[in-house]
């Protein structure tokens, strides 16, 4: 009798998970891609941030705590940084999703010699960034370059003069540079994403009477939502975190008119050796694009739940 109920213990008792091969297999076949996230990213984000609450000098730091964040509240430069970051980031993104909408809608139909194109839109996204800021600030050069004397031809200049040297008009050198570079990125996903939409959807409208400007808005704008909102947060992330061509073209100048927070950051860290308040305006800076990240996110759900 004893002998029973031990084994109706037994068997009703929970049985141990044991770890078994099947178990830990996918964590070996991920555990390079793992290591190297940890190493490349988590560990040198983990140092930027306790780099923040120091401060260095050239042989020696020290703890600050919270200094440098309170340095922060009275920088007056950064604060232009950042309105400069927040001009810099919507005026890039703007052209660049409009014009790249344009070509992928352009491209999505059929016509003579559209593979050419497409390796011509293609193009610039394909040129290092140093030489894409170096060129265009030898096409902005009076002496070297075209634009000026194009632009007093048109009458938008009264001289042929560099943009560049403008404070007034500086950060546009880097915003139409941007664009160009930018362009085939929204081109290629959004390319991508009108060809997965059903074509007996818009033969449907079309045969419904729908205009082309109603199939646009009713079929293809709903489908193209989704992925809208996740190539405009990244982007955007990418825009307000890019300092390569502001800094091959200005270096942030002049008078501090293209200067944005990498650029800021840069100069901060490499120019002034001050990196414990370098590190403490990169993370500011990526708290609010963490920020601006859950809130385009939230936004493609809801998007996401409507199509």
């Amino acid at each position: 009798m004893t002998y029973a109920v031990s084994e109706i213990r037994s068997a009703a008792a929970p049985r141990k998970k044991r770890l078994s091969y099947a178990t830990i297999e996918p964590w070996l076949y991920l555990s390079p891609a793992i290591i190297l996230l940890v190493v490349v990213l988590l560990v040198p984000l983990v140092i930027g941030i306790s780099y923040s609450f120091r401060k260095f000098s050239a042989f020696k730091s020290e703890y600050v705590g919270l200094g440098q964040y309170q340095a922060m509240l009275s920088d007056q430069v950064l604060g232009q940084a950042l309105i400069n970051t927040l001009w810099w980031t919507a005026a890039s993104l703007f052209f660049q999703f409009f014009l790249g909408l344009g070509l992928a809608l352009l491209l999505d139909k059929p016509f003579p010699g559209r593979k050419a194109v497409q390796a011509l839109v293609f193009l610039p996204w394909a040129v290092p960034s140093f030489l894409s800021g170096l060129t265009w600030a030898w096409l902005f050069n009076p002496i070297v370059g075209p634009l000026p004397h194009w632009l007093f031809a048109l009458g938008l200049k009264a001289e042929p003069t560099n943009v560049l040297s403008d404070p007034s008009t500086a950060m546009w050198g880097p915003i139409i540079a941007n664009v160009w570079f930018g362009i085939p990125f929204f081109a290629i996903t959004l390319l991508a994403a009108l060809k997965s939409i059903p074509s007996e959807l818009h033969e449907a409208a079309a045969i419904d009477g729908a205009s082309p400007w109603q199939r646009f808005t009713k079929v293809t704008l709903p489908f193209l939502a989704p992925t809208i909102a996740i190539t405009v947060m990244l982007r955007t992330i990418w825009i307000a975190t890019f300092a390569d061509l502001i800094f091959v073209m200005t270096e942030g100048g002049p008078a501090g008119s293209t200067n944005t927070v990498p650029v800021y950051i840069y100069v901060s860290a490499f120019k002034s050796l001050d990196k414990g308040y370098a590190s403490a305006v990169a993370v500011l800076l990526l708290v609010l694009l963490i920020a601006y990240a859950i809130v385009l996110i939230a936004i493609r759900r809801s998007l996401v739940r409507h199509v």
